[in-house]
């Protein structure tokens, strides 16, 4: 089976390409989702996660996303620690649910493959691009947050310049119905990979 990544700045549109790929019956693993679920049912997790970032890191059992978002996206070496502790943990998660897929290829959508030097893993990786103007404004909106923390955690991201030269498909997010012809494009290209 091949392992593919999809991969994007934030506000590219990962998540609307990746239920494009679902549609089709790509078996479709969201890191961050995952990594959300894991943060809050591992015991071991919660421990070193509150040991980094403190008790307020949690309510309870809930994730105290907004304080979490406050301390790592202003401070690279906590975010570094922050993914140290949790990536581990999703990517043997993301392997044991692969083992159980019966398709010719398996999507995990991850936000910063090649920031965590991760796309060595993958078979082959597909990017989501969209104008930065555009991606502002949509995790603006989706978000509630202002511009000046959008661009605090773009910061933390890669330039598509430098990630399309490391994937091996880029799919560019702005029309709609041009968006899902390219997603079948990828999608046919991926099945004949698979079947070499």
């Amino acid at each position: 089976m091949m392992i593919v990544g999809l991969t994007g700045g934030i506000g590219s549109g990962k998540s609307t390409v990746a239920k494009m790929f679902k549609k089709l019956g790509v078996p479709v693993y969201n890191s961050d989702k995952r990594a959300k679920k894991l943060m809050k049912s591992s015991k071991k997790l919660r421990a070193s996660i509150k040991s980094l970032l403190g008790n307020d890191a949690y309510d309870g059992k809930k994730l105290n996303k907004t304080y979490i978002s406050s301390k790592i996206f202003k401070d690279k070496s906590l975010l570094d620690q922050l993914n140290g502790i949790v990536h581990p943990s999703v990517r043997k998660d993301f392997i044991s649910w692969a083992k159980k897929q019966k398709a010719p290829y398996v999507i995990q959508e991850a936000a910063i493959i090649f920031e965590n030097g991760l796309n060595e893993f993958y078979d082959k990786i597909v990017l989501v691009t969209a104008p930065e103007k555009i991606r502002l404004e949509r995790v603006m909106e989706r978000d509630d947050v202002s511009k000046s923390e959008v661009l605090a955690r773009m910061k933390n991201q890669w330039q598509d310049a430098r990630k399309i030269e490391l994937s091996d498909y880029v799919i560019h997010n702005l029309a709609l119905n041009d968006t899902i012809s390219k997603v079948k494009e990828v999608h046919m290209l991926l099945l004949d990979h698979s079947r070499v």
